[in-house]
């Protein structure tokens, strides 16, 4: 009976263990989410790590924010958030009373102004007289010159609280939010995309390696890794070094020689949070005919000695169809062959209107910390002090020009010029300012030459006296670091040709990709991977295909529940993928599929094995 007794108690004592930890981390993503997009995207600076913590119901001091956010920190994730939380517990009541306590050391229960004052504006992380005023024009606590720090900490302590319950009930009520991922690194094609209906799983391979994932000291700090795994599929893929750039797509042959094409020119850019935007098209085709679409980098010229990482970014397209019955668009297909670094598509598209949804997975175009030796200079002034443009902000000028004149004839329309504008300031050039823009810059045929779009900046600096200030900010929104080397872009090139009519292709906007092309990504994967079912699970399906240089793997939930299935990649070798982890866990919901991961190889010119486990958590 004793045995019994003391069994359930444990049981008991285990179950509350870990409700208080599934209430732990809901607070931590309720509080990471009020700040962050995503509970996949990193605290990428000192005021985002102070942001997030007082989201959690703590106040930091500058001295606890230096222990975390050290010189060599670039960046912190979720489950690094989790491990301060742990480890700085919010302030109670008796605390913060016995820090007043040695103040008023007469236990009057009240603190002058003036001494608080002296206090706050001198010792410790000295606060300004504008921070110190904020709190003695509080009228709660604060009556005759006088603090009463007890209100002062009742007040602080229900504030505390009021924020953290204001972001559980945000995390709460937001469906999207609540879909959010575990992991660090934001993707976008990573968003769960709700299934349409059950349906029969293609390739299904029940040949399912069953292994129980052991703990591991690398991986997350969430529960989610920490308790075991029920059951898990492995997946084990070795692609050779030469094998990484297929031959299979010949883009002109013979047969080609007399078929139409059009062209446009693009670009991703990498935002601040790590996500990936780029231009949209539309392809409209006259009638039926045999088609073959290609992507590639833009190969621009950069000026002498500059590195061309672009060059190395993976590109795709999505090409889609409206749909009369379906709310979404339907994919049609996409550019899974490849010639180095072209990717191309052939086959038959019937009369109509096509989206064309450009893609990378980001395992090449990421944030990357990079020492600058010295900030490039853009301006300087001649003998007579008049004010003129580096040779080397010239060469990065032309160079934007090719990348923003879409349609490669040398100059800008309106409309390739407002794209521009709206990636570097968010506004448009109307009509009437393009006019002006006439009166006093090159055009040839109402459209801006590229001495032209030179005079225009050369005037930009000149309106602020030499300060590149604003020169800075355009040139940083367009992906180029302080060295003048284009990190965070990736211009390229799509090319289409009709055996039977004449093409015609048009950007119409400049966004992220969104649901369609997540859905997009998932279905191509669906269609020509190879599909496993989850050990232990009828539900939950692992998908998994090999398109030129890149592997993806996306996880299918056709369950009533959500699911947290844990990716282990410990065994792959000469591997990077687009999250940035080894080890990580994403949150699936029910009814839904997402990308687990993209993968590529790290060093290109040797072998790499892709070996992943998903676990069920």
């Amino acid at each position: 009976g004793n045995q019994k007794a003391t069994h359930s108690e444990n049981s008991q004592g285990k179950k509350s263990q870990h409700a208080e930890e599934a209430v732990f981390y809901m607070n931590c993503r309720a509080a990471y989410l009020t700040v962050l997009k995503s509970s996949l995207e990193n605290i990428k600076s000192k005021e985002q790590l102070s942001l997030v913590l007082q989201q959690a119901g703590r106040n930091p001091s500058q001295k606890t924010i230096n222990k975390y956010w050290t010189s060599q920190t670039t960046s912190l994730n979720f489950d690094d958030f989790c491990a301060i939380l742990k480890k700085e517990k919010p302030a109670t009541k008796t605390e913060l009373l016995e820090a007043f306590g040695k103040i008023d050391t007469d236990k009057a229960g009240y603190i002058l102004h003036d001494e608080l004052y002296k206090i706050l504006t001198t010792r410790g992380e000295k606060m300004t007289w504008e921070e110190v005023a904020s709190i003695t024009k509080q009228a709660d606590f604060n009556c005759s010159g006088k603090l009463d720090y007890n209100k002062f900490c009742e007040l602080y302590l229900t504030t505390s609280e009021q924020c953290c319950k204001a972001a559980r009930d945000r995390l709460e009520t937001d469906p999207r939010l609540r879909q959010q991922h575990f992991g660090n690194q934001t993707e976008n094609s990573s968003e769960g995309v709700t299934l349409p209906g059950a349906k029969p799983s293609p390739r299904i391979s029940r040949k399912t390696e069953h292994k129980l994932a052991k703990g591991d000291s690398r991986a997350p700090s969430r529960p989610s890794s920490a308790q075991s795994c029920k059951a898990s599929s492995s997946t084990t893929v070795t692609v050779g070094a030469s094998s990484s750039r297929s031959t299979k797509l010949i883009i002109e042959p013979d047969t080609m020689k007399e078929w139409q094409c059009a062209q446009s020119k693009g670009c991703f850019y990498l935002e601040e949070n790590g996500e990936i935007i780029s231009h949209k098209y539309r392809l409209h085709l006259p009638q039926r005919s045999a088609v073959c679409v290609t992507i590639k980098p833009l190969n621009i010229p950069q000026a002498q000695g500059k590195s061309c990482p672009w060059l190395s970014v993976d590109t795709a397209l999505f090409i889609l169809k409206e749909s009369e019955t379906q709310e979404n668009l339907q994919l049609v297909s996409f550019t899974e062959l490849q010639n180095k670094e072209m990717f191309g598509w052939r086959g038959e598209l019937g009369s109509g209107v096509y989206w064309l949804l450009p893609f990378t997975t980001g395992c090449r175009l990421r944030k990357v910390k990079t020492q600058i030796p010295g900030e490039a200079k853009l301006v300087w002034r001649d003998e007579d002090g008049e004010l003129a443009l580096t040779e080397e902000f010239r060469a990065a000028l032309l160079d934007i020009f090719d990348t923003i004149d879409l349609d490669g004839n040398g100059l800008l329309s309106l409309e390739e010029y407002n794209f521009f504008e709206l990636r570097t300031s968010g506004e448009k050039c109307d009509q009437e300012a393009w006019a002006v823009c006439k009166e006093n810059f090159e055009m040839k045929k109402n459209e801006l030459t590229r001495q032209g779009f030179m005079d225009l900046n050369l005037m930009e600096a000149n309106d602020r006296g030499g300060d590149p200030w604003d020169l800075w900010v355009t040139l940083l929104s367009l992906g180029y670091n302080k060295a003048l080397e284009m990190t965070e872009a990736c211009p390229f090139v799509i090319d289409i040709c009709a055996e039977r009519c004449k093409p015609r292709i048009k950007a119409v906007s400049l966004e992220a990709g969104g649901s369609q092309l997540s859905r997009a990504v998932c279905s191509s994967v669906l269609h020509k991977g190879e599909a496993k079912v989850l050990g232990g699970s009828e539900n939950i399906f692992i998908y998994t295909y090999r398109s030129g240089s890149r592997i993806t793997s996306v996880i299918e939930n056709k369950s009533e529940n959500k699911v947290i299935i844990h990716v282990n990649n410990e065994q792959s070798k000469n591997c990077l993928n687009n999250r940035g982890l080894t080890v990580f866990a994403v949150e699936v919901a029910p009814k839904s599929m997402m990308v687990s991961q993209h993968v590529m190889a790290l060093k290109e010119q040797e072998e790499w094995i892709y070996s992943c486990v998903h676990s069920l958590v």
